[in-house]
Order: C-alpha cells, then sequence, then structure tokens
C-alpha cells in the first residue's frame, strides 16, 4: 500500500501561487427549502435559477462560482460538474468550482475526467474542492462502510494529487483497485487542475491542508474568532513541511440589500425558514438572535454593502484569506432579491474590499 495523503509529498508551489488580487465569490447547494409561504421549490426551477445566478455574476464582475453536492430529496444537485458543465458554457470569465465535492465516496479517477471536461469546456476555469461531506448519506447509496470515513478521504485524495501529477499513473491504496500505468483523459486545459480542501473547523484537516500545500476553505458558521487558531495552524504546518502555504478561503451565509434595515427585514423570514428546515439542531432563530448572528462580528453575512465591506475586512485581519464565497440563495428567499444580492456583491463590495486592501 502506498501512504496515504497525512503522508504523502507535500505540493510545491510556485512563487507567486498565494498573490492576487482579493476574490470574491457565490456558491450554493442548491437547496429546495420550502419558502415561506410553505412551498416547495421545484428541482427544475432551482437548477435554471442556479444558473442565471452563474450568469449574472459572471457579467457582473465576481470572481467565483461553486456549487455543493448532495444526495438528498431537499437539494437538486448531486453532481456539481455535471452543473458547471452548463455553467460553463453560459458564462465567460468566472471560474468554476465545486463546493464541495465528497471525494471519501467518489472515484477520483472519475472526478478528474469529469473536471478536466469542465475545464475544457470553460476555456480552463474549472477547480474542485474536496470535502468528506456534511452529511453521510452518500456512504450507504454507493455501498461504502461508513466506519472507514476517514480512510476513504485520505486514499482518495492521494490517488487525486497523484492523477494530477502524472499520466500515466500508477498507484495502489486500500479503498479501490490498484492503477498500473494508466491513462486518465482527457487532461485539463490548465497544467494542473486546481484543487481546494474543504474543512468544517477540524484541526487535524487544518494540519492535513497545510502539509500538503493545498488551498483551504473555512466553512464559517459559528463565532469566526475561533478560525483565526486554525488559520495560524494552516500556516505553520505547511512551514513545517516546508512547503509555501496556500491560500486561505472564507464561506459564509449571506444576504445585501442597499440598507441594513432593508436587508434584515428581508432576509429573516427567509433564513429562518432555512435554519428550521437544514439546521433544526439550532432549534427556531427568533429575530433577536437573527440580528445577533448578523452583528458585527456574527457569523451571518447580512446587511448593506458597507457593512459586508467592514466583515470582510475583519475576518482578513484575523485569517489573511484572500477568497470570500458568499453562500446565496438561502430559505426560497425570491430570485428578484436573490439577483440584486449578487449585483450588489459584485458592483458595491468587490471594489471597496479591493481598495481598502490595496490601501494596507
Amino acid at each position: 500500500m502506498t501512504d496515504t495523503a497525512s503522508a504523502s509529498t507535500p505540493e510545491r508551489q510556485p512563487a507567486g501561487t498565494a498573490a492576487g488580487p482579493f476574490e470574491i465569490g457565490i456558491f450554493t447547494f442548491g437547496e429546495l427549502t420550502r419558502s415561506v409561504d410553505g412551498a416547495l421549490v421545484p428541482p427544475e426551477k432551482r437548477l435554471a435559477d442556479v444558473l442565471e445566478w452563474a450568469r449574472v455574476a459572471d457579467q457582473s464582475g465576481l470572481d467565483v462560482f461553486g456549487v455543493g453536492e448532495h444526495h438528498r430529496p431537499d437539494f437538486a444537485i448531486s453532481s456539481p460538474q455535471l452543473l458547471l458543465s452548463a455553467a460553463a458554457v453560459q458564462t465567460e470569465r468566472i471560474r468554476l468550482t465545486s463546493t464541495v465535492t465528497v471525494l471519501s465516496s467518489s472515484d477520483p479517477v472519475r472526478i478528474h475526467e469529469d473536471f478536466a471536461m469542465v475545464d475544457l469546456l470553460s476555456h480552463g476555469r474549472a477547480e474542485l474542492t474536496a470535502g468528506r461531506g456534511a452529511y453521510t448519506e452518500s456512504f450507504p447509496l454507493f455501498g461504502q462502510d461508513l466506519s472507514r470515513y476517514d480512510e476513504y478521504f485520505d486514499d482518495r485524495l492521494d490517488l487525486l494529487r497523484k492523477i494530477r501529477e502524472q499520466n500515466p499513473v500508477t498507484w495502489q491504496g486500500s479503498t479501490r483497485e490498484p492503477l498500473d500505468a494508466a491513462g486518465v483523459w482527457p487532461r485539463p486545459l490548465q497544467e494542473k487542475l486546481p484543487v481546494w480542501i474543504a474543512v468544517g473547523g477540524t484541526p487535524a484537516s487544518v494540519v492535513r491542508a497545510g502539509r500538503l500545500g493545498l488551498p483551504t476553505y473555512f466553512a464559517i458558521l459559528g463565532a469566526p474568532e475561533r478560525f483565526q487558531r486554525l488559520a495560524q495552524l494552516y500556516r505553520a504546518s505547511a512551514a513545517e513541511a516546508g512547503v509555501q502555504p496556500d491560500r486561505l478561503g472564507v464561506t459564509s451565509h449571506f444576504y445585501v440589500a442597499e440598507t441594513s434595515q432593508q436587508a434584515r427585514d428581508t432576509f429573516y423570514p427567509y433564513y429562518a425558514s432555512y435554519i428550521g428546515q437544514n439546521m433544526p439542531q439550532a432549534g427556531h432563530l427568533d429575530r433577536a438572535s437573527f440580528d445577533a448572528w448578523g452583528s458585527a462580528r456574527g457569523a451571518l453575512f447580512v446587511g448593506s454593502p458597507a457593512e459586508i465591506v467592514e466583515k470582510i475586512l475583519w475576518e482578513h485581519e484575523m485569517f489573511g484569506h484572500s477568497r470570500f464565497l458568499a453562500q446565496v440563495g438561502l430559505g426560497g428567499l425570491p430570485q428578484a432579491e436573490t439577483l440584486r444580492s449578487i449585483e450588489l456583491l459584485a458592483t458595491e463590495v468587490l471594489p471597496q474590499v479591493r481598495k481598502a486592501l490595496a490601501g494596507r
């Protein structure tokens, strides 16, 4: 058996990989959350909505568009690469990524082939984000043993990284059949398909990403301050492994409107519905708790463009991240409000964040 990803050779990043302007984008899991009137969004409508989000984000000047993977009745997207392929031919410049691909229950050969095709269709704009998955429904669905949760991810991340580096590829692991000088086609237009790692706050996951020199996302749903230590751990782990730490990204729930009061009044009923249906362990979200979550130091990004700018800059001081992804369209929020929020993020928030960071 070859070494798993936790002990594999770190990736030597070319100089300047982490350089460049601060990036802002949007993402979604394609939730089918019931709206405040109790109606369930049909999956075909949700997919059409999501593609429109991609087009508007691209036209407005955002940097990244992402979709995540679930295998549940309350989500419309089971294959990020399939939807990203559709987005590839409807957009021109925005980067297209998964947020996330559940690598533990996927075949890395097929994943690399699929995302290479997205890369070719988009003329070099594809990325993927590998994760274990916040839900575990894919394991029984694809006949996998949940007790090998960590083993699957380590083993398959190791193979995915090997496929990026070699073709043909020879590999042996513990969770699938070995490969002996196997060709994996097609190859992406980019020299190497970008792979990010999504972590939910587990130190071991942060250490792994740092040691491997892979860019990493923090999904911030709790107190943002607790992730500051993880950002330090990520960079320290990279330094210990002798690699240049790559980019950090931050993801958060999001809605922006012209004024703070408008944003909060509009978003609250939809977000409370989302929390009740998708995060029932949190209980009923009353207005006071919503306002606290959306405060200047809370995890929820809701407010005016100026408030969103200030919160991004505050988190940047803590994390030093270079990408912010906003999760949009939550709780059955109407399409018009979602599209306006995307436009404001691109035209009011992004320029001000870049200007402020350039002046520091």
